[in-house]
Order: structure tokens, then C-alpha cells, then sequence
């Protein structure tokens, strides 16, 4: 198994990290603006993508754990082959005056060439995030930077 892993740091409140990635509100505004379905511990999400007003992909997760200002974990239960069964993490602390979120999605069977795509958009999704948090207004998809001739 192989995993993606990464690691921001910001100045934000832990509270507003922590929101951010556990609520489906908060997802909305850096991941996906397209997030619907329950964000409580047995919820499921539903995050649809699209570029120019169609649909890329869509994938669905069961909300695992919330443990407030420390750890929110997904199981993924729908869309890309490569990520079912996967789990994504973000794990919260704090440091200093600063505020560090690490990330893993986790489970990977083994390192495609889809798994290159997805951690550099995870990359650019955190970045996202970070920005949401620190100014109030994230890159969420559709508006996201695109990295490829489809998404």
C-alpha cells in the first residue's frame, strides 16, 4: 500500500481548520463547491467536479471520525477504482502560533500514474484550504487550477 502525504501550516484558528474540513459547508469553500450529503460521524458526502460545466468525476465518502480540533477521517465508498477503499486524514495541531493540518489519503494499492494527478491536486487543494482559512475565500472546483486537458 502507498499513500499521499502532506503537510501546510497556517496562522488561522484551529476552530476555522478544523470547520473547514469537517463540515460540508467548509469542504465546499476549498475542495469542491459542489459538496453535498451529511458530515456527521456515519454521514455520507457526495464532491462533484467539473470543468467547464461538465462533470469529471465525482466521489463519495463516509465520515469516519470527527474528533473536534484534532482529526477528521473519511473512508472513500464511491467514484475513481483507485480510491475505493481509501482513507483520507487530516490530522490538526497546534504549533507555536501556528495552526498545521497533515493530510493523508491513504490505502493506495499500488503508485499508478493516477495517483501522480491526485497528489498533485491534493497539493493544490491544501493550498486552497489554507487560503480559505486565512482569508476567507478558497479555489474550490470548478475554480481551481487545472493541471491536465481535463481537470
Amino acid at each position: 500500500m502507498v499513500d499521499i502525504l502532506h503537510k501546510i501550516a497556517t496562522k488561522a484558528p484551529l476552530e476555522a481548520l478544523y470547520q473547514a474540513v469537517a463540515t460540508r459547508a467548509g469542504v465546499a469553500g476549498w475542495w469542491t463547491a459542489e459538496t453535498t450529503g451529511d458530515s456527521q460521524v456515519g454521514g455520507s458526502l457526495l464532491f462533484r467536479f467539473t470543468t467547464k460545466g461538465v462533470e469529471v468525476g465525482t466521489i463519495e465518502v463516509k465520515v469516519l471520525e470527527l474528533a473536534p480540533n484534532k482529526r477528521v477521517l473519511w473512508q472513500v465508498t464511491g467514484g475513481p477504482q483507485e480510491w475505493l477503499g481509501t482513507t483520507i486524514s487530516f490530522e490538526l495541531k497546534q504549533e507555536g502560533e501556528f495552526c498545521v493540518l497533515l493530510f493523508r489519503h491513504q490505502g493506495w494499492k499500488e503508485p499508478v500514474e493516477f495517483m501522480h494527478h491526485c497528489s498533485t491536486k491534493w497539493a493544490m487543494f491544501l493550498m486552497s484550504l489554507k487560503e480559505l482559512v486565512e482569508t476567507g475565500k478558497g479555489r474550490p472546483s470548478p475554480d481551481d487550477v487545472k493541471i491536465d486537458d481535463w481537470n
